[in-house]
């Protein structure tokens, strides 16, 4: 597997994610940057692949899923677990083995513990980060990004109601 791999994540001031299996905001340029970010491709003949755990399958509203124009792969240890419009895998690297030459780019995009399993593998390349000037109320986190990831680019910042945030993209130091 020798395609990139990106977490693309957002998160409040105390790196909260989630509570009851939802996010805990709605932000929409927040889920425009989302949405772009991982449908975008350099070849227009490539797609994107999403992976994420069943939780997060879940918590997608049935009208939005599969997401579109990007290959679907759901995480479960329930090889019953039927998934309409997505693949299914058990585990991330068997998700990153189906990426074949008609993936571009790989972006693992929740929830907590698929997160948790991937920030420290060797095969991540980067961190895309909506940090969110606020504290909500959150009962899943996002881990601490390892030092290793100390590139930081700064790619937009947003108000929005009121909230702000600002999207950032962790990447190693090129050596």
């Amino acid at each position: 597997m020798n395609k990139p791999v990106y977490i693309i994540v957002a998160a409040d001031e105390k790196n909260g994610i989630g509570i009851d299996s939802k996010m805990p905001w709605n932000l929409k340029d927040d889920m425009r940057f989302f949405k772009e970010i991982t449908t975008k491709t350099k070849d227009p003949q490539k797609k994107n692949m999403v992976i994420m755990g069943r939780t997060t399958w879940e918590s997608i509203p049935a009208n939005y899923r599969p997401l579109e124009n990007r290959i679907n792969i759901v995480l479960t240890g329930n090889p019953d677990y039927q998934i309409e419009g997505a693949r299914k895998s058990s585990s991330i690297h068997d998700a990153l083995d189906q990426a074949d030459d008609s993936i571009e780019t790989c972006f693992i995009i929740g929830g907590g513990s698929v997160y948790h399993q991937a920030i420290n593998a060797p095969f991540l390349t980067g961190i895309y980060l909506t940090r969110i000037k606020k504290q909500f109320n959150c009962d899943t986190f996002f881990p601490d990004i390892p030092d290793k990831f100390s590139r930081i680019t700064p790619l937009g910042e947003v108000e929005e109601e009121d909230v702000s945030y600002e999207y950032l993209l962790y990447e190693r130091e090129k050596v």
